[in-house]
């Protein structure tokens, strides 16, 4: 029996992507550097090098910390570099800002946002925010928005 394997062709499907990782008290250090590692692996696989998907990191906890524009990087290993330079906080859970900063600040056109191409926010979390009824009228704005 003789098989034979065909590599599918690559989908054009461009996007923009915001990563929102969780850097409060309850994740732990040990935790982020494992969410940094989950990461760059996703990223490993997104078309950031022929410019089909653009990637924006936006890290939190009382506050805003990192925050890397839709533009900023346009490779995968710049990218990765990106995500192997964040360094742990710890603090509150405040969701409810990060997510309002993601809606805008970076899904803006001077961040790198494109109209004509579709949003996607993932947030890594831990899932206790500090203010949970804001964090879910955030969601919905953010989810509205794309």
């Amino acid at each position: 029996m003789f098989v034979v394997h065909v590599a599918a062709p690559p989908v054009h499907c461009p996007t923009d992507i915001v990563f929102v990782l969780d850097e409060s008290g309850s994740i732990g250090s040990t935790n982020f550097e494992l969410t940094k590692s989950f990461l760059s692996q996703i990223v490993s696989r997104l078309d950031i090098d022929n410019g089909n998907t653009r990637v924006s990191l936006v890290t939190f906890s009382t506050h805003v910390g990192f925050s890397l524009d839709l533009n900023t990087h346009v490779t995968v290993r710049a990218v990765q570099a990106a995500i192997s330079s964040l360094r742990y906080t710890g603090g509150g859970t405040d969701t409810a800002a990060a997510l309002a900063y993601v809606r805008t600040t970076i899904l803006t056109s001077s961040a790198g946002d494109r109209r004509d191409v579709p949003n996607v926010v993932v947030v890594l979390t831990d899932g206790h925010s500090g203010d949970p009824s804001a964090t879910l009228v955030c969601s919905k704005a953010v989810m509205l928005m794309m």
